[in-house]
């Protein structure tokens, strides 16, 4: 593992430090005054950002949401929201066996996900046709990472779709997916499960909480996960440790602190390989190496997170997190057709590690001018990361597939490339509110964002570095039509992570949108109408990994969805998704003209719908709910080039059941792919199946 050229610890430290001062002096030493004067946040029409000091989720009860979190950078009623939004709950994410974002993502408007099959190195999904950057409690941690984010420690996941870089600075312009991590409570939580499934799954986990001391000021939480498990493909694993502690101080109502500590370590394998393109192979073959098929990370983060409201309509929120990352896998990738044999093949890994501190300071000032509420918000942002990064081709002896002989891990493998790189953010950002009547809302937001990038090639040995100054901007205009029903218009802009020597991807986005919460019931339903356009585009040839850049693409799409427990013991969540994707500005793509091209991983249509029936219990017997899902996916080309194939249009089944056995006790049966259906999902030097059929059998305790 190559070590991080850690240029700047001490700085880093003195950092952190600061940060966490100016996070808790104003909390500390204003919390008894705040609370002796009994104030608390003030009620205007205008969609608040409320002050939860307990971390505690309202909606964690119900697939039905009504508030979004977002680290405090948006108003938290959805209804009043103006962009397009999704929000999956915990109670969503269990009652689905969600084990990973792509499974997540799956009844969501817009999204398309596991496109890659068997390639397990990371979550791969699309929104609108582009790229969406993750985010844990409003604060970034990237696009596409190698490191898949444990759905457990997280009380719900929220989408904002399409592009919004002046909430939540640079970043994809597909959308936001943020992550929100569960907290201490001022109450008990003893949640404890063991699951078994197929591909030899075996896994325990618990969620564990309380208040620390008889007023409740104190709190703690415990959550966890052991899993030892596979994946479809022979000789592979997918073992899992997870372990995340925290306090909160909530000394008042109008104060509170949460210090969390989380640990990941996977311990896995990367990557089947793929299977001869254009043939049809068991999902259960294995084309790569036993000796060389791993996939490592370790990942430990701190958080700290503070809340305060001083009374007066003024509100401060900071979030400060670090975190050390190691990471590296190593697989075998095919590369030939069906019926050429052998197939040839070749090494392919990496290596790599990351130091990052990132945090955000925001005040909120809320007030009232008669028939105009406003609500003004301002923050500063901070992130900096040192990252060392190895990369490593090699040919490997050709495979037979149809009498395959494995030959082992390489001697040596020559590095193409061996980097360590510094960068540095600093943001300002600000967005104003202001509600006539509580009938219209006008929005209105910009960010400025310095980025500053050292790159040190140790091959090469060469040192280069760049600077950007980026500013986006948001605009919106949101009618409350009745109490119930609001429609908007908005305009956003996004500016994607620049890459040295290569101008920073920008994306733009309108949207006009309808959102529909019909009073006294538990629903929500959306609509949307969007066109989003992203230039200097950057385009991965997956064969030779060689960019290619495009000028410029369009996506023009409608999004629908519906959320909505129609009665006491039955639910719905739906959703359709129509996209039209064009390349309007490019050169030659690999000598390919692209120009009205259709992007790749990029369908026309997609739809779902999940169901969930309760029949309430008698006598002895507690509640039995059964849940059916059905997922479809257009056809759609592999790549930009759209010489390679297309997929075939599919529908994917999936079921739920489950029993309370007490009050406290329930099993657990779900079934994803009921069908075992089974097509091509991604088509690069060898083709991808996607995932077959997986069961599992959960017992959970509540007490």
């Amino acid at each position: 593992m190559p070590q991080i050229a850690r240029s700047r610890p001490a700085a880093r430290r003195r950092a952190l430090l600061s940060c966490c001062a100016l996070a808790l002096l104003p909390a500390a030493t204003l919390a008894q005054e705040a609370a002796d004067s009994g104030r608390i946040s003030p009620v205007i029409r205008l969609p608040e950002i409320t002050l939860d000091a307990a971390g505690g989720d309202d909606d964690a009860a119900s697939i039905v949401a009504r508030e979004l979190a977002v680290g405090g950078k948006v108003a938290t009623s959805i209804l009043d929201t103006p962009a397009s939004v999704s929000v999956i709950t915990r109670k969503e994410i269990e009652r689905r066996d969600a084990r990973t974002l792509e499974d997540v993502l799956q009844y969501s408007a817009g999204a398309i996900s596991d496109y890659y099959g068997t390639d397990d190195r990371n979550d791969y999904f699309l929104i609108r046709g582009f790229q969406a950057s993750t985010y844990r409690d409003g604060i970034t941690l990237g696009s596409m990472r190698g490191i898949r984010e444990e759905p457990l420690a997280y009380e719900r996941v929220e989408i904002i779709r399409g592009a919004n870089s002046t909430l939540f600075g640079v970043a994809d312009p597909g959308g936001s997916i943020n992550f929100v991590t569960k907290r201490p409570r001022d109450e008990r939580i003893s949640d404890l499960f063991a699951t078994v499934g197929t591909n030899d799954r075996k896994e325990i986990g618990f969620d564990f909480g309380d208040a620390a001391t008889p007023d409740g000021t104190l709190s703690w939480r415990l959550t966890g996960k052991l899993q030892d498990s596979a994946r479809d493909y022979d000789r592979s694993r997918d073992d899992e440790t997870f372990l995340m502690a925290g306090l909160t101080w909530q000394p008042s109502d109008v104060t509170s602190i949460s210090l969390i500590a989380d640990h990941l370590d996977r311990d896995a394998t990367p990557n089947s390989g793929g299977y001869p393109r254009y043939g049809d192979y068991d999902r259960d073959q294995f084309f790569g190496e036993p000796g060389f098929n791993d996939l490592n990370v370790e990942r430990s983060t701190v958080s700290l997170i503070a809340e305060h409201d001083f009374g007066g309509g003024l509100t401060l929120r900071s979030n400060l997190r670090y975190s050390d990352t190691d990471d590296d896998f190593g697989y075998v990738y095919i590369s030939g057709d069906d019926g050429v044999f052998p197939v040839p093949r070749g090494y392919f890994g990496t290596d790599g590690a990351a130091e990052e501190l990132a945090g955000d300071v925001i005040l909120q000032y809320d007030r009232d001018f008669g028939r105009i509420d406003s609500s003004t918000l301002a923050g500063i942002e901070y992130r900096d990361v040192s990252s060392a990064q190895s990369a490593y081709f090699g040919a490997a002896s050709p495979i037979d597939p149809r009498d395959p002989v494995y030959t082992g891990a390489p001697d040596d493998l020559a590095p193409y490339q061996d980097e360590r790189r510094d960068s540095r953010t600093r943001a300002i950002f600000v967005q104003q509110n202001l509600s006539l009547d509580d009938r219209f809302i006008a929005t209105i937001g910009a960010r400025h964002d310095r980025l500053d990038i050292d790159v040190q090639d140790l091959l090469g040995g060469t040192t280069t570095g760049d600077d950007f100054a980026e500013t986006s901007l948001r605009g919106a205009l949101t009618w409350k039509v009745t109490p119930e029903i609001s429609t908007y218009v908005s305009y956003a802009e996004s500016v994607a992570p620049p890459v040295l020597g290569v101008e920073p991807e920008r994306g733009e986005q309108y949207e006009l949108g309808l959102k529909y919460e019909p009073a006294g019931t538990t629903a929500l339903f959306s609509a949307a109408l969007y066109d989003l356009s992203k230039t200097n585009i950057t385009v991965v040839d997956p064969d030779t990994f060689e960019r290619s850049l495009v000028g410029e693409i369009r996506v023009r799409g409608l999004d629908l969805e519906a959320k909505a427990e129609l009665a006491s013991n039955l639910s719905l969540t739906a959703a359709y998704s129509y996209a039209d994707s064009k390349v309007l500005r490019s050169g030659p793509v690999r000598g390919v003209d692209v120009v009205g091209n259709e992007m790749g991983a990029v369908p026309h249509h997609m739809a779902s719908l999940w169901l969930d029936y309760t029949l309430p219990g008698f006598g002895g017997r507690g509640d039995m709910t059964i849940g059916l899902g059905a997922r479809y996916t257009g056809s759609y080309y592999f790549t930009t080039q759209n010489d390679n194939g297309k997929s075939e249009a599919a529908i994917l089944l999936d079921a739920a059941f489950s029993h309370d056995l007490t009050d406290d006790t329930q099993v657990a049966l779900n079934i994803r792919n009921l069908t075992d259906e089974k097509h091509v999902v991604g088509r690069g030097s060898a083709d991808y199946y996607n995932p077959g059929r997986e069961v599992a059998l959960t017992l959970r305790h509540r007490f």
